[in-house]
């Protein structure tokens, strides 16, 4: 899961892109870039860490331009801890190219061999980035074979790095002198939008709150497989470079990832919410009479659109019983089991009261490794509730994940080979509810009838590409992030306030 962003203007973009990094921040919190054009030469500066600690006023001078891109990295292949996988990537043919994605290649180690001994292409690093950016790169060199750069001569690259590529991909990459590229993979997993400004500056990001919060209107998604070519002058060019595009958008983007603000793919995520808050409760009813609950109390903060509407509905209190430190970063997404659990209790208080003598409800989007729900369970506990249930928004985990989301290890999943009991039992509740698959597919999926299916990977086994086999996630496994931590490093980190927490 990473946040990019791309920018044509008339007037200088570092600025804005910078603003638009900070909308993302959410989406990743371990490194972030940005890269602009002036004439025909390119500026970039990237770095490890947040967004206001990367960028600094004399970083920013020195990135002058009006067309321009970053990310936000949050890292689940290569390596976290090595400034040079940090993105954007640059190669300087043909024409020279930066380009930064949100997604995760699975067929990276594959490609690299082939840029290697077929392309005569060199990978200097283990990001699947790099091996995208080549890719890209090689196919454009292929149609343009030397001659000037025309919008179908990308567009015919695009539909060459579709036919080597496998995975999720969403993509933004500039062309020196030419102008800003966005494509998405054929099955559209991660999201990307395209907006514009009063004054015509056209922007691509992740989400349509990025384009929202920078002054920019909201005109449409990128398609699945589809490209888009802005050229310098700001005029946007666009083709479907797929063969067969179908558009199944991840499911854990409106559980968890993605700002409740946001829309994508036609879906209001802070609805999609509500909706999981209303079947949860029929769940709820089935695995505990209400009259046995005295309060719902979410597990801030993506939790808390399901946790109102779920108490709604039954008629159970809502409380905040949780208070959140807003400047520690999540810990879902902290590498290492002891800097995690660390974590948890610096990252969110109890309100003792809204605990002591009541039976409680606590609702979280979803429960992905248990070590945080078993934390929050015991803080209940300590503060004095007398009985703790624990609901989720989202049905088990079962499943890695192979998209960009960091999951690939069946192991580290608390749902896996395990039943709703046992994962009761190892987080120590008196209850464990959770959502049903096909109930968070219609609950999320009315709110777009276009859209015929999901990527539910983690929580059905069923991956969209149809090319994940048992040996693949194996290998995804091997190239995990962090498996060169050094052994002394503090990998704990201070963050500012969460973008979902407004």
């Amino acid at each position: 899961m990473c946040g990019i962003v791309g920018v044509v203007s008339q007037g200088p973009v570092n600025q804005l892109i910078y603003d638009a990094l900070l909308l993302l921040q959410h989406r990743g919190q371990d490194a972030a870039g940005i890269v602009t054009q002036q004439g025909r030469k390119v500026y970039m500066h990237k770095a490890k860490g947040m967004v206001r600690d990367v960028f600094r006023t004399r970083n920013m001078r020195a990135l002058p331009g009006n067309v321009g891109l970053g990310q936000v990295r949050y890292p689940t292949a290569g390596n976290a801890y090595s400034e040079e996988e940090a993105q954007p990537f640059y190669v300087n043919a043909p024409f020279g190219i930066t380009l930064a994605h949100n997604g995760n290649l699975t067929n990276a180690q594959a490609l690299k061999s082939e840029l290697f001994s077929t392309d005569h292409r060199h990978i200097n690093t283990e990001s699947d980035t790099e091996v995208l950016v080549n890719v890209f790169a090689h196919e454009l060199e292929r149609t343009t074979r030397g001659l000037p750069l025309k919008p179908e001569d990308v567009f015919a690259a695009v539909a060459n790095v579709h036919r080597r590529v496998r995975g999720s991909y969403a993509v933004v990459a500039l062309i020196a002198g030419h102008g800003l590229v966005a494509f998405r993979d054929p099955y559209g997993i991660r999201p990307l939008a395209v907006g514009r400004s009063a004054d015509g500056t056209v922007m691509i990001a992740s989400e349509s709150v990025t384009l929202e919060g920078t002054g920019h209107k909201f005109e449409r998604n990128v398609a699945p497989g589809e490209a888009l070519f802005i050229d310098m002058q700001g005029q946007l060019h666009a083709s479907q470079c797929a063969e067969n595009p179908k558009l199944n958008p991840c499911i854990f983007e409106f559980v968890y990832l993605a700002r409740p603000d946001s829309v994508l793919d036609g879906i209001s995520v802070y609805q999609a919410r509500l909706n999981l808050g209303e079947t949860l409760a029929k769940r709820v009813i089935s695995t505990v009479p209400p009259n046995q609950i005295d309060v719902v109390i979410p597990i801030p903060e993506s939790s808390r659109p399901s946790a109102m509407q779920l108490a709604q509905l039954l008629g159970i209190p809502y409380r905040e019983g949780f208070v959140k430190n807003r400047y520690v970063g999540r810990t879902f997404i902290m590498p290492g089991q002891a800097v995690r659990k660390k974590s948890v209790r610096q990252k969110l208080n109890v309100i003792e009261s809204e605990f002591k003598g009541r039976n409680v409800l606590l609702v979280d989007d979803s429960i992905v490794r248990g070590t945080t729900s078993r934390e929050i369970v015991q803080m209940a506990r300590e503060a004095g509730a007398r009985k703790v249930y624990m609901a989720s928004a989202a049905p088990p985990v079962r499943y890695p994940n192979v998209y960009g989301i960091d999951m690939p290890t069946p192991q580290e999943l608390v749902a896996h080979g395990r039943t709703v009991d046992e994962v009761r039992e190892l987080i120590g509740a008196d209850a464990l509810i959770y959502q049903d698959v096909d109930g968070m597919k219609r609950a999320i999926g009315s709110l777009n009838p276009a859209i015929t299916g999901f990527d539910a990977s983690c929580f059905d086994g069923v991956y969209v590409t149809g090319d994940v086999s048992a040996e693949d996630i194996a290998r995804l496994n091997q190239d995990r992030v962090g498996q060169e931590e050094p052994a002394d490093a503090d990998t704990s980190r201070l963050a500012i306030p969460n973008a979902q927490e407004g």
